[in-house]
């Protein structure tokens, strides 16, 4: 195939979503941690520059990172958090600067659960009194199970931050159900283990993602985008694997929901954060899910994202080609580079290198989550109206992270 030459493949080509929304285009930046909210969890001015520079990058979509809907269930001291108690012209001036050049721009709305640092909550809540195992159980404290009003008043909250969301400017939002947070938790048999309307069956674990879905509709209307991450597996034993994931997207595409961003893995198993393809065929089209996103289409037509490894526009033109998604989620490129979406629209040859950040020492970068924060760094020099600096050390990112955060800075942070 000629790709160069084939007009039905451009990056450019719009998407009409199920509610009617139209995107401009079939690239959408994924939600990246900024941690650039105030004390009192609003919005900096920063994340205003920041994302009016992504707004400028050529994207159709940005999503932000995690925006909180309980300002009592954080994830850590940095995050944003929208509520009743929220300072909403901060968050007005925020979407104003980023939905420019008719951007759209999408909160990711979270709830932790059990993935509450130790440093920040003595007891942190999930669907079942099951702790956190291996590496990162020592920053994480045991759970307490929730009680099903407890699970109603989160569903509320989760409305309420999308209502808000509305008010506020936003064109969007996106629910953050995977990477082991509160919405994954409850679709896990590992870590849902109850006996109620709640758990056991997939039935009654995906429960909480539809209550939640049916509520934030109820709020935002049916012309309003309301768009899921999820797992396409956890990589655990008793996982949520890629079969119940199927069923899940099925149901909610059924529901209503207008895009589906495909990731993995948890803070137990860190697929969303691999850097090397699961197999050979995978790493020759760049695309860490790929494969799951192919299995999916056959059964179910939601419009999809698939996020992480895309480096080049053949290998995302490719993707399309395929019919394997529908869009191609960008990360780490646009911290690099803001307008690699606009690069590799207009340039079929356009690709960016992109590489694993380590300090030599596999304990301390596993501690510090090093590859992490080297770009969480960067994503602060945007904020700040600087360059992307690529030339900076992993020590210096360390330092600088230890700067900010004194004596959490060795705590896990989040994706």
């Amino acid at each position: 195939m000629n790709i160069a030459e084939n007009k039905i493949l451009s990056l450019s080509s719009p998407l009409t979503l199920p509610c009617g929304a139209v995107l401009n285009n079939r690239l959408l930046k994924s939600a990246m941690s900024e941690q650039l909210g105030d004390k009192h969890h609003n919005p900096v001015p920063g994340l205003q520059t920041l994302y009016s520079t992504w707004a400028d990058g050529g994207q159709a979509v940005n999503v932000t990172g995690n925006i909180m809907v309980d300002r009592g269930a954080l994830g850590e001291p940095g995050n944003v958090v929208l509520d009743e108690d929220s300072d909403l012209e901060a968050f007005k001036r925020w979407t104003q600067a980023g939905t420019r050049g008719q951007t759209h721009l999408w909160p990711q709305l979270n709830h932790p659960g059990k993935q509450a640092p130790g440093f920040l909550y003595p007891e942190p809540v999930a669907p079942s009194a099951i702790p956190l195992e291996g590496e990162v159980s020592v920053n994480f404290n045991p759970p307490r199970a929730l009680l099903e009003e407890e699970i109603w008043q989160i569903i509320e909250r989760f409305a309420t931050s999308a209502r808000l969301a509305k008010e506020c400017g936003f064109t969007g939002v996106q629910i953050h159900g995977a990477h082991g947070y509160l919405v994954n938790q409850f679709l896990s048999p590992r870590h849902n283990q109850r006996q109620d309307q709640w758990g056991g069956s997939l039935e009654n674990r995906m429960r909480f993602v539809r209550e939640v879905y049916a509520a934030i509709r109820r709020q935002v209307g049916d012309l309003f985008p309301v768009a899921i991450k999820l797992n396409s597996a956890d990589f655990m034993d008793r996982e949520f694997g890629e079969d119940d994931c199927i069923q899940v997207i099925k149901t909610l595409a059924d529901d209503g929901i207008d895009l589906v961003e495909i990731s993995g893995g948890n803070y137990e198993k860190m697929a969303f954060l691999q850097e090397t393809a699961s197999s050979e065929r995978t790493a020759r089209r760049e695309a860490f899910f790929i494969e799951f996103a192919e299995n999916l289409r056959q059964v179910c037509k939601v419009p999809l994202v698939v996020t992480g490894g895309f480096r080049s526009a053949r290998g995302m033109l490719e993707a399309l080609h395929d019919d394997a998604t529908d869009m191609i989620g960008l990360g780490r490129s646009l911290v690099i580079d803001p307008a690699f979406a606009r690069k590799v629209i207009n340039n079929v040859h356009h690709g960016i290198h992109l590489q694993r950040r380590s300090t030599g020492f596999r304990k301390l970068d596993t501690l510090t989550m090093i590859d992490v924060q080297w770009y969480q760094q960067q994503i602060i020099r945007l904020s700040r109206g600087l360059p992307s600096k690529p030339e900076m050390s992993e020590w210096t990112a360390l330092l600088k992270m230890c700067w900010s955060l004194g004596g959490r800075a060795f705590q896990r942070t989040r994706a």
